[in-house]
């Protein structure tokens, strides 16, 4: 079955309350979240998902050289980072897509939905 990559984005500088306006209506998207989450994994859809820490956190490596570099913070300066993610397994992108509006819905963000190579897509682009 093909797998999507379901990325959650949000601001680039969080609140004590992360891209949330209270504690509760944090809560509640946790809430909403776990049980999205809960049932995925029941359908046999979740493959991993995960929040990640703000985009402030990261390293940014670059290992082309002979010696690779290491910089604080994130590759790409932007007003919204990427700070969660699921990934799934869908019959097909309306499948993904309807599973993203569910989550989007569950996690209070926006989601991009976006599908993993495939052994044909591979075979598609090395083609004559």
């Amino acid at each position: 079955m093909p797998r999507y990559l379901l990325s959650v984005f949000g601001p680039a500088d969080p609140t004590e309350f992360g891209t949330y306006p209270s504690r509760e209506e944090m809560l509640d998207a946790f809430a909403a979240t776990g049980a999205f989450n809960d049932r995925l994994r029941d359908e046999g859809r979740l493959v991993f998902a995960d929040g990640l820490e703000p985009a402030s956190t990261a390293t940014t490596v670059d290992g082309q050289a002979e010696r690779p570099t290491f910089t604080d913070g994130p590759y790409l300066e932007t007003k919204e980072h990427l700070g969660g993610f699921w990934v799934i397994e869908a019959a097909d992108l309306d499948e993904a897509l309807a599973l993203a509006a569910e989550g989007s819905r569950a996690c209070r963000g926006t989601v991009e939905v976006r599908p993993f190579r495939t052994e044909e897509s591979v075979r598609a682009l090395t083609e004559d």
